[in-house]
Parts: C-alpha cells; structure tokens; sequence
C-alpha cells in the first residue's frame, strides 16, 4: 500500500532532530548565568539586564566561521569550529566595551550527524563558559540537496551590555597611544580562502602533512581555534584604561586597526615586536605572497590590539601578564591620515 512521500522520505527526520536536541541541551545548560529566564525548547530566549548598569548599552554582533570549514571536512575534526564562531562574535563586542551575555547558533546541514553536530555544539558550549556568557538557544536546519554530503555551515550571534560612559569608541585615542599586542593562536578564522589555495593547490600539502617547522600535522595547525580574549581584557576596560581596542580579522592589523583611529590620527606597527607562527611564513614562501598582502589579509600573530594612554600602559601589560596573556609593545598612534605604517 502506498502511504504517500513524507517528510523523512525527503530527507529530513525530525525524530533524529528531536533527539539531538534532547542530546545537546545539556550542553546549553552548563553555560546558564545570571539573567537566563527558563531554559531552551522555546520559540525565543529570555534573558534579563544584568541590575548593576545604570545605563545599559546593549551591543551585538554577528559572524561566522568562513571557509575554515573546509579544513574540518578534510580532516574530519569539529570539536574546534564551534569555538571559533563564539569567539568570531563575542571578540568583536568586546572591541566596544561589552561584556557578553547571551549566544547563539545557526547551524545547517544537508543531512543530520548526530556525533558531528554533538562536537561542534560541544565546542560552542565550552566557548560561551570561556567568554563568560550563556548559549541562549539555537537553530539546527537540516536541508536535503542543499549541501554537499558531509559538509554544513555555521553563523553565530552575541549580545552583550556597556555602560554608556564606557563604550569603547576611539575617540579618546591620542597621538603617543601605547598600542598593546596580544598573540593570536595562528589563523584564527580569516584568509583561508588564500591560505588553502597557497598550501593544497600550489603548494600540494595535505591536512596530515607533518611540514617542517610545525609541530603538529598541517590540518591541526590550521585548525587551532581563535583565541577568546574576554577574561582578559574585560577587567582593564572596567578600569577606564583602554581607549580603544581592535580585533584583526579579515583584513589584517592593516585594515582593522585604523577602524578605531579618530581623525588626524594613524599608526606605526612595529613588525620586529613579535615573532608571527611558522605557519604564516610557510603560506608566505609557498605562495610566493607579498609581506604587504599577508599583513592585509591575515593577523600575523596579532589578535587584539589595544590602544592605551602612555601613563597606563605598565599597569596595562602587567595586569594582562597576570590572567596569562603575553602582550607586547608593538606600536603608537602617530599624528596624520587614518592608517597604518609599518616599521622593522
């Protein structure tokens, strides 16, 4: 007897994604803090300002993971990607001040895996109790004929909170700004469009490769997750002694920094005040790339740069050292057009 085509005969199992969700909500759980109202499983999430900002700002940001992706479909790795979308999102509000409240999730997929699913989800949830902020609820969309077998896509979004008197804008950036460097992890989640072609296509290198001068075969260098700065930064801007912070994404120090520069004010960029990853170098020598693009399209080593007045940065870089950070004197906001000029 023909029963008529259904929706899982299509290739969508809502079942299957009943039970992921029961799976994953756990997860969600363990990121709960103050202002979460109710739980997930609803058409929306609730959350309540936190009651010590008088005049509270509320900042959001959005982002994804890009073609990194492509990487955890080659080596079928992704435990890392799900951190990498939180910290894409949460980094960016932090460049205003924000402290993180709550996160979302979009992910998409042809068909369903459930332990694939499982280890992205994992990562965003570890990621959301690294910034400090609740995983608030998500979507999962599964999309027959839409994406290639195995493979998905990621989108993330933040809110968080500012006090009005401390959004971070720039506009206190003066010439004689002591600019602050803090590491990034490698490649953070931007140039892998230049990066895959410079290290598969050009220079034929596999994910397993073991390259000299890396530790640790190419896919796992290439998928180490983006840094989360929060815990270390948030407490210095609560202390009104940053007056500007940029996050290096796509674009570089190159087209990132001058975002926070006010009028009449550039930067010089000291490149001998830091050592970038091995990796950096092997894209440039393989790809036969110029220095001047690899400082416009990847971070170079470089994170966040914060902007600091000449008097608070020795309280600056030993409070960063503290809570682990590495940072480094890698410039000063000079006097001229909005832009940046590298020295050594």
């Amino acid at each position: 007897m023909n029963r008529g085509l259904t929706y899982k005969g299509s290739g969508v199992d809502i079942e299957a994604g009943n039970r992921f969700a029961r799976r994953i909500s756990g997860l969600a759980r363990a990121t709960r803090r103050a202002g979460v109202i109710g739980g997930i499983g609803g058409f929306g999430g609730l959350f309540a300002l936190p009651k010590a900002y008088k005049e509270p700002v509320l900042v959001a940001g959005t982002d994804g993971v890009g073609t990194k992706l492509k990487i955890a479909f080659a080596t079928g790795r992704h435990d890392t990607v799900g951190i990498d979308l939180v910290a894409m999102c949460v980094n960016d509000i932090l460049t205003l001040g924000a402290e993180p409240l709550f996160f979302l999730d979009y992910f998409a997929t042809g068909r369903l895996d459930r332990e694939t699913g499982a280890a992205i989800i994992k990562g965003i949830a570890a990621a959301c109790r690294q910034a400090a902020c609740a995983l608030l609820g998500g979507e999962t969309a599964e999309m027959p004929s839409f994406y290639p077998p195995g493979e998905y896509d990621l989108a993330g979004f933040a809110v968080g909170v500012v006090e009005r008197k401390r959004i971070i804008d720039g506009r206190k950036i003066r010439p004689g700004h002591v600019l602050v460097g803090l590491p990034s992890s490698g490649l953070h989640s931007n140039g892998y469009s230049l990066a895959r072609k410079v290290l598969f296509e050009t220079a034929g290198l596999s994910v397993g490769d073991r390259v000299p001068g890396l530790r640790r075969p190419l896919g796992d260098i290439l998928l180490a997750p983006t840094r989360i700065y929060v815990r270390s930064v948030l407490p210095l801007v609560r202390r009104d002694v940053i007056h500007g912070i940029a996050h290096i994404t796509g674009g570089g120090i190159t087209e990132n920094l001058p975002r926070i520069l006010p009028r009449g004010c550039g930067a010089v960029v000291d490149r001998s005040a830091w050592t970038p990853q091995p990796v950096f170098r092997l894209i440039e020598e393989k790809g036969g790339v110029s220095r001047q693009e690899m400082f416009r399209v990847f971070n170079m080593g470089i994170g966040m740069i914060l902007a600091v007045p000449p008097r608070s940065a020795t309280l600056v870089l030993k409070a960063l050292e503290r809570t682990g950070e590495r940072p480094s004197v890698i410039g000063e906001v000079v006097r001229g057009r909005r832009g940046v000029r590298y020295a050594g």
